[in-house]
Formats: structure tokens, C-alpha cells, sequence
């Protein structure tokens, strides 16, 4: 099915993904009326799910908010070259402005240093400058409820620290939020999304990508929800996050 078919007859699953998405938005007050989101897009089914329930939210609305998506293309693992044209057609459908921007993967920074944590902290620092060069103030990204579990486990587990990732981040005093409106959206929405409708998924080769941590606590994650199926939800209720967006 065509994206642009997709939004004007979505199954029931896909609207209830999309209900989802607007309960979190509206619980913690992520989006209000002209305000202008920057989509962090990776190229993987999460970040392009995210940019397809963000437009089919926008059209249901009495309220406009626009929207812009950046894909950062790491030039030491380029995505192939067709790819371009195909993202480009998918936000064309979703009526949602697109760019890729080339940068490099391995920061001088990092002084020959390399890692998963110094590869996120660089793509951030890049969609931080285009934030504050483009004049917006909010950056949606992909995570889901899976992400923010393996994200507590490793900080519990591996840092001593109960923490996780936030429904709403406020950066440099309220100047900047990272929102996270599909927090409450388990992985296997996104991957039943990219399966039926066939979007144009492609990611940056990772050397970590199937060796890193989180990829090896996912089979834990899937165990403990085979114990109780809704493990993810009781953890994420353990947080008790408290962060709705508020303007500085």
C-alpha cells in the first residue's frame, strides 16, 4: 500500500498506533499549537514510523504544527545511493520536509576512540546545531517502550543508577526538549509497520550494531515479557516520569 493510501485508510492497529502517539504527545505536552519539530531521522522503521504517525496526527487536528525531518548520513558508512530518492518520496508523501546532511561519523574529538555512547553523543551534537541554525526548539525521536527498558536495564545493571530515557528532555535551561512520543509504543509496532507497508527502511552499517549491550539484553527483555506481558508497562510505570515541556 502507498503511504499516501495508508493515511487516508489506515487498518485499526495503525489508527490505534497512532492514538498511542497522540496520548503520550498530549500527556506530557510535547507539541502545541505553530510550533516548528525537527525528526531526527536514523532511516530505520522507528524514526520513519515516528514521521508517518506525526503527519496522520497533524492532519486530525484543529491545530498546526510543522515539520521537518534530518537524516544524518555518516560518510564512512554511506546508505546507498537509491535510498535517497526513495526517503525523499516517503516524506514527499507525508508532506514533511526532508534533507539528508553528510557528516563524519568519527569526531576528532573522540581522539581514535569508538564506541556506541560517542556515536549517539556525536549525531546529537549535529541535530543540536541544526536546531539552533533552523530555529526550532524541539527534536522528535524515535524510542520506544523497548528502547526505554533496555535503556533502564543497562543504567540499573551496569551503572547503579535507576534511570532511563524521558518522555520530555529539556536541554540548556528549556532552550531545547527531545521528545520521545512513541515511549509507550512497543518495538513490535514499528517493525509490523515497516513489514506491511513496505516503507523504505535503510540504516548506516554499524560494526555494534548485532554485539553492543542493548542488542544483547533485547532476548532478556523478551523473556521477562514472556513472564508477565506487560513488564514493560510496570517498569515504565516505576519511573513515574514527571516532565511535560515547559517553555523557558
Amino acid at each position: 500500500m502507498d503511504v499516501r493510501d495508508l493515511l487516508e485508510d489506515m487498518p485499526p492497529w495503525v489508527m490505534r498506533f497512532i492514538k498511542q502517539t497522540g496520548k503520550t504527545i498530549n500527556d506530557y505536552s510535547m507539541i502545541r499549537a505553530d510550533e516548528k519539530i525537527l525528526i531526527g531521522v536514523s532511516g530505520g522503521k522507528d524514526s520513519l514510523a515516528l514521521a508517518f504517525a506525526l503527519s496522520a496526527r497533524r492532519r486530525w487536528l484543529p491545530i498546526h504544527y510543522s515539520l521537518k525531518a534530518v537524516m544524518i548520513n555518516w560518510v564512512e558508512h554511506p546508505i546507498p545511493v537509491e535510498y535517497r530518492a526513495k526517503l525523499q518520496d516517503y516524506f514527499d508523501a507525508l508532506d514533511i520536509d526532508f534533507s539528508i546532511v553528510d557528516e563524519e561519523q568519527y569526531s576528532e574529538g573522540f581522539k581514535g576512540e569508538f564506541n556506541c555512547y560517542l556515536c549517539s553523543r556525536n549525531r546529537r551534537r549535529i541535530l543540536f546545531q541544526i536546531a539552533d541554525s533552523q530555529g526550532y526548539d524541539t527534536i522528535a525521536l524515535g524510542h520506544h517502550q523497548n528502547d526505554m527498558t533496555e535503556t533502564a536495564l543497562m543504567n540499573i545493571f551496569f551503572r547503579g543508577d535507576f534511570a532511563t530515557m524521558k518522555p520530555v528532555q529539556e536541554f540548556f535551561d528549556g532552550k531545547l526538549f527531545i521528545i520521545r512520543p512513541m515511549i509507550e509504543v512497543k518495538e513490535a509496532v514499528t517493525i509490523r509497520f515497516a513489514h506491511d507497508f513496505d516503507i523504505p527502511v535503510v540504516k548506516p552499517v554499524c560494526p555494534y550494531d548485532q554485539t553492543n549491550i542493548r542488542a544483547r539484553l533485547k532476548p532478556i527483555v523478551k523473556e521477562l515479557v514472556s513472564l508477565d506481558r506487560h513488564a514493560q508497562e510496570h517498569l515504565f510505570s516505576a519511573f513515574s516520569f514527571d516532565c511535560k515541556k515547559e517553555k523557558a
